[in-house]
C-alpha cells in the first residue's frame, strides 16, 4: 500500500483528525541514514509527526521540527511542507541502546533534557516559532505537550514504528486528534475512553488498517468524516544549483583555496545524502560570477 495521508473531522466539525501511513517514507529515511533499530524508530516518528504538521498548512508553507534532548542520538531535524513531502536526518544514526521489555527505547536515544523546536516558514518571510520542553522522549507526547502549550489546542497524538529484526521498516504511521472550542464534555470524555483502549498505531498498520481505519478505529466509524487524502512520500529539497549559492556564499578566498589545493569539491546533503561534484572549472564559474558582481 502506498503511502498517504487523510484530513477529516469528527463528531460534527467538533474534532479535526489527521492519520497517515509512513512505512515507506520512513523506511527510505532509514536507506538514506542507515540508522538502527532505536534511531530508525525516533526519527521515523518526528518524521510522521512532521508530515501531519505539514498537512496543516498552504500552498508553499513549510514547517521544520528539532528535538535535541541530550540522548545518544543527538538532534533529531525534520522538514516537510504542505504536500506531503518529508525529509529529515538524526545525528548519530548508529546509535543503539538496549531495549526495554522487547520495545525499542526510544526515550532511551532521544533523551529528556532539552526541546522540541517547531519554525514554520508561512511565506513572505513570515515565520511561526513556537518551543516546549521535552516531557517525555517518546516524541507522541512531546507533540501532544506542544500543541497544548504553544498552540493552545487540546490534541492527541500517536506515532509509531514498527522495525523488523533485519533493521527494515514493517510499519509506520501515526494520527493527530484536536478538539475544537465547542467540543462538549461527553464527546471529550468519549474519545479519552477510546483513546485509552486502542493498540499501538504501528500495530494497526501492520494488520492492514489504512489511515481511514485508524481514525474510525481511534474515534468510532460512525463519528469520522473524511475531507481529503494525499500522498506522502521521502522527498529532499536539495540540489546542486543549491549548494553551489552556499559555496558562493564562502567567499572568494576560500574557492580560491578549494582550486588550488583539491582542484575540485564535493559537498553532501545532511538529510538525504545526496552527493554533488564540483569540477576546477566549475568552480572556477562560480569565483568569476563572485567577481563580476
Amino acid at each position: 500500500m502506498p503511502d498517504y495521508l487523510v484530513r477529516g473531522l469528527g463528531f460534527n466539525g467538533n474534532v479535526r483528525a489527521f492519520a497517515v501511513n509512513t512505512t515507506k517514507t520512513v523506511g527510505e529515511a532509514q536507506r538514506r541514514h542507515q540508522t538502527w533499530p532505536a534511531a530508525t524508530a525516533a526519527l521515523g516518528r518526528l518524521m510522521t509527526g512532521g508530515v501531519m504538521f505539514g498537512a496543516m498548512l498552504k500552498g508553499e508553507d513549510r514547517v521544520t521540527l528539532k528535538i535535541e534532548a541530550g540522548g545518544p542520538v543527538g538532534h533529531l531535524l525534520v522538514d516537510s511542507d504542505a504536500k506531503g513531502n518529508v525529509r529529515g536526518y538524526v545525528a548519530n544514526p548508529q546509535t543503539h541502546v538496549d531495549s526495554k521489555g522487547g520495545k525499542l527505547d526510544v526515550k532511551g536515544v532521544v533523551g529528556t533534557d532539552g526541546m522540541l523546536s517547531v519554525v514554520k516558514d508561512l511565506g513572505m518571510r513570515d515565520y511561526f516559532t513556537g518551543q516546549t520542553p521535552i516531557v517525555s522522549g517518546e516524541i507522541a507526547e512531546d507533540l501532544t505537550y506542544y500543541f497544548v502549550v504553544s498552540e493552545q489546542v487540546p490534541s492527541s497524538v500517536g506515532l509509531g514504528v514498527l522495525v523488523d529484526t533485519d533493521n527494515s521498516v514493517l510499519a509506520a504511521g501515526g494520527f493527530i486528534i484536536q478538539l475544537m472550542p465547542d467540543i462538549d464534555d461527553e464527546t471529550i470524555t468519549l474519545i479519552e475512553k477510546r483513546l485509552a483502549n486502542i493498540e499501538p498505531v504501528s500495530s494497526m498498520i501492520k494488520r492492514g488498517l489504512t489511515p481511514e481505519g485508524i481514525l474510525e478505529e481511534v474515534l468510532g466509524a460512525d463519528n469520522v468524516q473524511i475531507l481529503g487524502k494525499m500522498p506522502v512520500q521521502f522527498k529532499c529539497t536539495c540540489s546542486k544549483e543549491k549548494f553551489a549559492e552556499g559555496i558562493m556564499g564562502l567567499g572568494k578566498e576560500e574557492i580560491r583555496q578549494m582550486i588550488d589545493t583539491d582542484g575540485q569539491a564535493e559537498a553532501e546533503c545532511h538529510f538525504c545524502h545526496e552527493k554533488y561534484h564540483y569540477t576546477k572549472e566549475e568552480l572556477e564559474a562560480l569565483l568569476n560570477e563572485l567577481e563580476s558582481n
